[in-house]
């Protein structure tokens, strides 16, 4: 979706400075300061807009500044730049050409985002506002259509809504996809004197970080979907549980919030019906589990976030004792979407029936990382190649971690899958979150399991024995494996340990802790076998199986080993082959990542 924007009357133009979290801890505030001092020398304050936005999802290229309405896209830009960007094309009409995103393939400049690669294939639901919207100011949210669904919605009755969303066969992008319209016909059924809609921003995965861009970036898109699923369900009073660890989208949210009030779209009588909402933020401690629906809810009452078993569900028994539906960041962002271009639309993007867009959290060994949003069945391939750039350093893509320590692994035979609920859960991964770790050669799947299974097993809450001494006695065998002290037994015993926990678990942590195991031995267990039987980590990762030495036929006598060598353990003289020194080497693994000729054995 082309991007709507907002250019103040008289203005011919605006520049627009990402800061979102990534770009604000590369002083994004500063280049901002510096953009408006600058105009002002030149004398074009009056004719040039200045604005900060949210997170846009170019992550690795920030920080950003793009000028509207022609889309020039400068990246990586510092504090010294800007006098050069005003300079150079606002006051004389040409781009500075260093700036420019370098495409990988053609390594040409490209002058806008439409021509960009990593922006070419997506298709913008969700991130529709995103980098393009002050999210501190409602008024730009108005001026692209902010809040006409929910003023659409209220036109309706409550069950319209709800057949709108079930035509939409949106489902929810927070792990289960569960489809929203069911889930708030249920909630919509259950009688009571009060109900509570929720906004779930406890996004606790390792390498997501969509929810927090979202929340960042177009916080109001939050709010309207929060309305318009309340009034759906009959609910008044709201919350968005958003972790401790997200300070911008938290204040970003208050200030939304905010705002909304005094427009008259929050509180009594909104928008000019007779229906009151109301909405709170709370802020979560860091818990990884309270990304679960009832331990999510207690943490809300104030109680230890831990699970509760189910049923009574939330839609019949939830915050308070009252009737509770809990969507996440983004599947209440899609909703303004699904009401003011109706569910019909909203079915046709994406599969049969994986419906709409997914925001993918690129990460990993990959050339481009960031946010991603593509029509639901893109291949896999596509979003690693033609989005991300590819694999770093030309390597052989190896495995796609999916849903986090939730999910499971995509192997390189299955590079092609259509990402799409049904297709992932085939191949024993799940769409989860959205987060998208890839992997290459030097990636040991045997160790990235020990990753996600060491997070899970601290993040248990340790209320039911299976997953509380299941996840640690898996982690002991892991642990042992890749210190080659494990036997095939034992092998065979993880298995097994995995899927009673897998069984036995209260909730949906311990139920999928084992996802990462299961699937890196269904797809790599010849690596696992590796460990045992012949004492080697193939990826040349599990420290205790390793030692580093270069091969001197394939060293190409570059010295780039021993300039990344933190210790100086590796010397090198040119022309020559480079020498490790196994009593100063720590094993850190610098030299094999800086090696493009893989000549470290």
């Amino acid at each position: 979706m082309e991007p709507a924007i907002r250019i103040q009357p008289g203005k011919d133009r605006q520049v627009l400075v990402c800061r979102g979290t990534g770009c604000e801890s590369q002083k994004a505030k500063v280049i901002f300061d510096n953009l408006e001092k600058e105009l002002e020398k030149a004398g074009l304050s009056g004719s040039v807009e200045t604005k900060y936005t949210g997170c846009h999802g170019f992550c690795q290229q920030g920080p950003t500044i793009m000028v509207m309405p022609a889309g020039t896209f400068y990246c990586n830009v510092t504090p010294d730049d800007v006098a050069e960007i005003v300079q150079t094309d606002l006051k004389g009409g040409q781009p500075v050409e260093r700036l420019l995103f370098l495409d990988p393939k053609t390594k040409d400049r490209v002058l806008t985002f439409r021509d960009m690669r990593y922006f070419n294939p997506q298709r913008r639901i969700v991130l529709r506002n995103c980098g393009f919207i002050n999210p501190e100011d409602i008024e730009d949210y108005i001026a692209v259509g902010g809040y006409d669904g929910a003023k659409k919605a209220l036109s309706m009755t409550q069950q319209q809504v709800i057949d709108n969303m079930k035509a939409s066969g949106l489902r929810g992008r927070g792990g289960a996809g569960f489809p929203t319209g069911m889930k708030w016909e249920f909630a919509n059924r259950s009688v009571a004197d009060q109900k509570y809609i929720i906004c779930n921003a406890d996004e606790g995965d390792p390498g997501a970080f969509m929810d927090r861009a979202v929340l960042e970036g177009d916080p109001h898109s939050v709010l309207e979907g929060l309305i318009i699923g309340g009034y759906a369900i009959g609910a008044t009073k709201s919350y968005i549980y958003v972790r401790a660890e997200y300070p911008m989208a938290y204040e970003r949210a208050i200030i939304a919030i905010d705002q909304a009030k005094k427009k008259g779209y929050l509180g009594k009588n909104i928008f000019g019906s007779s229906h009151d909402f109301e909405i709170k933020v709370k802020l979560g401690a860091g818990a990884f589990v309270c990304g679960e629906e009832t331990a999510l809810i207690a943490s809300i009452e104030g109680k230890r976030g831990m699970p509760m078993p189910r049923p009574p569900f939330p839609a019949v028994k939830g915050v308070f004792g009252k009737p509770t539906n809990i969507n996440n960041v983004e599947t209440l962002a899609n909703i303004p979407v699904v009401m003011t271009k109706g569910g019909e639309w909203f079915a046709s993007v994406g599969t049969e029936k994986s419906k709409g867009t997914k925001v993918f959290a690129l990460a990993g060994k990959i050339t481009y990382s960031g946010l991603v949003e593509v029509p639901m069945g893109t291949p896999l391939r596509e979003i690693i190649e033609e989005v991300g750039g590819g694999i770093l350093n030309k390597r052989k893509f190896k495995a796609a971690q999916t849903g986090g320590p939730s999910g499971g692994c995509i192997p390189a035979a299955h590079f092609d899958v259509p990402m799409d609920y049904e297709n992932l859960t085939q191949l024993g991964a799940i769409m989860g979150s959205g987060g998208l770790i890839v992997t290459d050669e030097t990636t040991c799947m045997v160790d990235m399991a020990k990753f996600f299974l060491t997070f899970t097993q601290k993040e248990s809450c340790g209320k039911c024995v299976p997953c509380r001494l299941g996840t640690k006695k898996m982690l002991e065998i892991l642990t042992d494996v890749t210190k080659g002290k494990a036997t095939l037994e034992d092998l065979d015993q993880l298995v097994a340990l995995a899927e009673d926990v897998k069984n036995g678990s209260l909730c949906g942590l311990g139920q999928t802790a084992p996802n990462p195991v299961l699937s890196t031995v269904r797809y790599f267990r010849d690596e696992y076998e590796a460990h045992i039987l012949k004492k080697e980590c193939p990826a040349r990762v599990c420290v205790r199986l390793i030692k580093f030495q270069v091969n001197p036929d394939k060293c190409k006598k570059c010295g780039q080993c021993a300039s990344a060598c933190p210790v100086e353990a590796i010397t090198w003289k040119k022309k020559e082959a480079a020498l490790i020194d196994s009593e100063k080497c720590i094993k850190c693994r610098s030299c094999i990542l800086a090696c493009r000729y893989n000549s470290i054995d």
